[in-house]
Formats: C-alpha cells, sequence, structure tokens
C-alpha cells in the first residue's frame, strides 16, 4: 500500500453562500447526520438558516468536524447547502475511487485518526489545516474498487434491514393507535415529574470519568437505554436518575431513551421520571416513542428546533388503568424482541464491514 497526505486524497470544498429563503428546503444540518450511517433521510430548516453556509453537491461527502467523537459522515442527496461546523469533501480520483471514498471517510480507521486532532474542550473540532496533514495508506485502486463494490452490496442489505426495523416500529404505532385512540387523555406532567437539563460550566467537563456520566443532548442514544457516556462532570447542575427516560428537547426534538445510572443532563435533554401508582418508566417510554413525530412538531425556532418545559408538561399520554398499560407495554416489548434479531443481523454486517476495512486499511 501507498501512504498519501489527506491532502492528496481529498479536496475540502470552502464555497458559501449565504441562505436564501429558498435555501431552507435543501439544508442539511449535523443534527440530520446519523452516526453510522452514509444515507441522509432528514434535512431542511422552517426558516432560512442564518450564516454562512457551505455549498455541496450531490454526491459530495459531508463530514461533521466539530465534535468529531460523535463520527458524523454523509452522502449529499442533492445540491443545497451544508453546516459551517462541517467539512463538504470530494475525491481525487487519481488517488481514490469515487465510490470508495465515502466508505473511506466513514471508516474508523479515518475517523479515529481524524478526532485524535480536534482542539477544544466544549466543542471540539479539527482544522483543515492539520487534518490535511494526516497521512493514510490507501490500497491499489483495482483493490479499492473491489471493497467498493463488496462494501456497497452491504450496505444495501443494511438499508433492507433498518427499512424492517422501521415497519416494526408502524406495527407498534398502529397497536399504540388501536388500544388508546378512544381513551381520555392527561397531561405528562400529571404521570410524571420533569426535570429540565442545564448545562454545567464547561470548566466541569472532562473525559477521565470523573464526577457524574454527562450526556449534553441524544448523541448517546440507543434504540432503547442510552450508551456510556464519552464526556463527565465533576459539578452537575441537573441530575436524572437511573430508569428516568430522557427526552432530547433540541435538535432534534422528540427522541425518547433510558437512563442507565445517575448522570447529568444539559440543556439539550429533560428527565421525565415515573410518578409511583400512576405509572411507569416503560410505559411512559413506550408512549412517548409512538408519538416522536407528534413531538417533533412542536419544535421552534429558526435554526435549532426546541421545546420548553411547558411543552414537555402538556404532552398527551392516555389516561388508562395500569392494566392496559402493562398490556401496551408487553406488546411493545414482543416486537422489540423482533427488533433485536433484526439488530444483531446489522451488528454482524456492520463488523463484516469494519473487518474488510481493517484487514485492507491497516
Amino acid at each position: 500500500m501507498v501512504k498519501y497526505k489527506f491532502d492528496d486524497i481529498a479536496i475540502n470544498s470552502i464555497l458559501k453562500k449565504k441562505p436564501t429563503e429558498e435555501d431552507k428546503y435543501t439544508y442539511i444540518g449535523l443534527e440530520h447526520l446519523d452516526p453510522g450511517s452514509l444515507k441522509v433521510v432528514r434535512y431542511g430548516s422552517q426558516v432560512a438558516p442564518k450564516g454562512e453556509k457551505l455549498l455541496m453537491k450531490k454526491g459530495d461527502v459531508l463530514f461533521g468536524k466539530r465534535r468529531a467523537y460523535q463520527k458524523k459522515v454523509g452522502i449529499a442527496p442533492f445540491d443545497g447547502i451544508f453546516s459551517a461546523h462541517g467539512m463538504v469533501l470530494r475525491p481525487k480520483e487519481n488517488v481514490i475511487d469515487k465510490d470508495f471514498f465515502p466508505l473511506f471517510i466513514s471508516s474508523d480507521y479515518f475517523l479515529d485518526a481524524a478526532i485524535k486532532i480536534s482542539v477544544g474542550s466544549l466543542s471540539p473540532t479539527i482544522n483543515w489545516k492539520d487534518l490535511k496533514e494526516l497521512e493514510f495508506e490507501l490500497p491499489s485502486m483495482e483493490k479499492q474498487r473491489e471493497l467498493a463494490q463488496i462494501l456497497w452490496a452491504v450496505e444495501e442489505t443494511k438499508q433492507s434491514y433498518k427499512s424492517l426495523l422501521q415497519k416494526t416500529d408502524d406495527l407498534v404505532k398502529a397497536k399504540f393507535e388501536e388500544m388508546f385512540g378512544g381513551c381520555d387523555k392527561c397531561a405528562l406532567g400529571q404521570l410524571s415529574l420533569i426535570i429540565m437539563g442545564q448545562s454545567p460550566d464547561s470548566d466541569t467537563y472532562n473525559m477521565c470519568e470523573k464526577g457524574l456520566p454527562f450526556y449534553q443532548g441524544k448523541t448517546e442514544f440507543s434504540d432503547k437505554y442510552i450508551n456510556p457516556p464519552v464526556m463527565w462532570c465533576t459539578s452537575p447542575t441537573r441530575i436524572a436518575e437511573k430508569d428516568d427516560v430522557l427526552i432530547s428537547v433540541r435538535a432534534p426534538v422528540g427522541t425518547v431513551n433510558i437512563a442507565t445510572q445517575k448522570c447529568c443532563i444539559g440543556r439539550g435533554l429533560a428527565a421525565i421520571r415515573a410518578r409511583q401508582d400512576v405509572s411507569t418508566p416503560l410505559f411512559l417510554f413506550y408512549a412517548l416513542k409512538t408519538i416522536e413525530e407528534e413531538i417533533e412538531a412542536k419544535g421552534f425556532g429558526s435554526t435549532f428546533k426546541a421545546i420548553t418545559k411547558d411543552i414537555v408538561h402538556n404532552l398527551t399520554i392516555p389516561d388508562v388503568s395500569g392494566r392496559k398499560q402493562k398490556d401496551f407495554v408487553e406488546f411493545a416489548q414482543q416486537a422489540e424482541k423482533s427488533k433485536q434479531k433484526l439488530q444483531k443481523s446489522l451488528e454482524q454486517l456492520n463488523a463484516t464491514t469494519k473487518a474488510l476495512i481493517n484487514e485492507n486499511l491497516k
């Protein structure tokens, strides 16, 4: 294999424009990129984004340089504008195959090296002047094309599994409507205690496991239980307890997870603590998960959508007996078991992808 500086592998497009009202329809921000997925399925803003944004072309690789540890990489699905907290990258095709390029950028081999040169404590950012000097080994063009063909076939299978996962979620939503469509509703605040997050002083953040685990937003969310933290805080201001339902209240709005331990929550989250004898964490989690899109629609703001404590407090939840709550939880858990099998298949495909890349890039 031959070693190249990143500047010899990729073009960093820095063309920008001040967005017009029309650009709000083709805007992609870092909040629209999903870690582990090159496909961009969410985009747009309620109003024209403020400040200059990067111009992107369909097929460009979009890389989140801010908080790069989130490992956000996507392929532009259309011409438009991209967050200035990212990079718009294009391949130098004399060195790297255009189909292999996005797979290379999304690989741990590239991302782990890039993350190491991030600067800043609150929002670590990668600077081009440092990134362009990093060196990477690449296989021959022939090998790159061979890998791209295999890896994109795997990617297509992964998308099929993801489609089945979505259909399972739709089934749970349909059951929710069937069971509770005609029931009385009550405010979420009647069934739970709501704690809005608040960001502590950035000087108290650390990555050395000192203090409480710290979650600023939904970055570490999984499908149900929140993933291990990457940040800790020595002076927490707002605290969630184990089994609290965590809800994202800032860009994007409405996603829920369950806390696995006592933790500090920043302003991007709120904790929902079930009141004994009237509700349970699992019922609140599954109920809120079925209405995520409704919650998201309540978000407001020009650049980043958000919801207030009053909005969270007044979210409507079925006012039903413990027996009916239990019945719905049991149905949702059965659907979850089906999803876990699909997730396991996805994990195996991800492992295959990673092994192929590691074998051929390291």
